[in-house]
């Protein structure tokens, strides 16, 4: 499996890139989100990575970052959403965005992507809230020093510990960086301050 690709970047189209390392071009499906990342044309640059793999062709995903890709992930694991939908919508939202439209219950937010209609957006929505459900619970009951914090009860700050799980984060991953964080100012917001602090 490759799980990154570090080399030059030689092609760069609407929807894949092309990056070279070691004398081999590797074409990856990528998001606009992405490409906006991304350096010229003849430099350096270095993606992370998902294959793939089907009857008729081996492809890789690019990302510029490892939250666009546990999204992505996320995103392929639900029924009617296959890897075209998914850079779609990456390719219109940033993964925080995505993951509050989630945590809000925002179908129309998720519409704006190409291809992805009202029932598929309600679709996502409920499926993801059901996985997010799911990392709380594990979470909990695997952490033996697992303690409940006030902050994790206020709202917004509630909210943006259920958002970033969609960015593969658990509370245990991000409460201790929210202390401190004024629980008022907006979910976006209080998730920028943290994957600032955790230095994503």
């Amino acid at each position: 499996m490759i799980y990154s690709l570090c080399g030059t970047l030689i092609h760069a189209e609407p929807t894949f890139v092309v990056i070279e390392c070691s004398g081999v071009g590797y074409k990856c499906l990528t998001t606009l989100n992405t490409q906006r990342l991304l350096p010229k044309i003849g430099e350096r640059c270095t993606i992370y990575t998902h294959m793939l793999v089907r009857d008729d062709a081996i492809e890789l995903c690019g990302f510029a970052g490892q939250e666009e890709l546990n999204c992505f992930k996320l995103l392929m694991s639900i029924s009617g959403v296959g890897a075209r939908l998914a850079l779609a919508l990456l390719s219109e939202l940033r993964p925080e965005q995505i993951a509050i439209a989630v945590s809000s219950g925002d179908s129309k937010t998720l519409t704006r992507a190409n291809g992805v209609g009202k029932k598929l957006a309600e679709r996502i929505i409920l499926e993801l809230k059901d996985k997010l459900k799911l990392i709380s619970t594990t979470s909990a009951s695997t952490s033996s020093d697992f303690v409940p914090t006030p902050q994790v009860t206020q709202g917004n700050i509630q909210k943006a510990v259920g958002a970033l799980a969609v960015l593969g984060y658990t509370s245990d991953d991000v409460l201790p960086f929210m202390a401190g964080i004024d629980p008022d100012l907006s979910v976006e917001e209080i998730i920028k301050l943290t994957l600032k602090k955790i230095g994503a």
